[in-house]
């Protein structure tokens, strides 16, 4: 059972491909975004990539923020491939 009063402080959020370099194995390009609104996750996401900034979408998503960021609501996060590295644009959405 959800209490709504804790949804009122979840926010959906937006990782977006902001930088490609190399060959994505999962193919990724710039552009390509995915969505996190708490119930489901929308597009097409690499698992490595997923699994190392999971812990920052869900940190956003429940309203944390980050002092080093300029835009507490607007952080990067880049795939662990080295040699073929994706950047992603995670953005949390307020105002919805």
């Amino acid at each position: 059972m959800t209490d709504q009063s804790s949804k009122n402080n979840e926010f959906t959020i937006i990782a977006k491909v902001i930088k490609q370099e190399g060959c994505c194995s999962a193919g990724h390009k710039v552009g390509d975004e995915v969505v996190f609104d708490g119930e489901t996750v929308q597009g097409k996401i690499c698992m490595h990539a997923l699994y190392s900034f999971l812990p920052k979408v869900f940190a956003m998503r429940h309203d944390a923020t980050f002092p080093w960021l300029d835009d507490p609501d607007v952080a990067t996060h880049a795939c662990p491939d080295a040699w073929n590295p994706v950047v992603f644009e995670i953005r949390r959405v307020r105002g919805e």
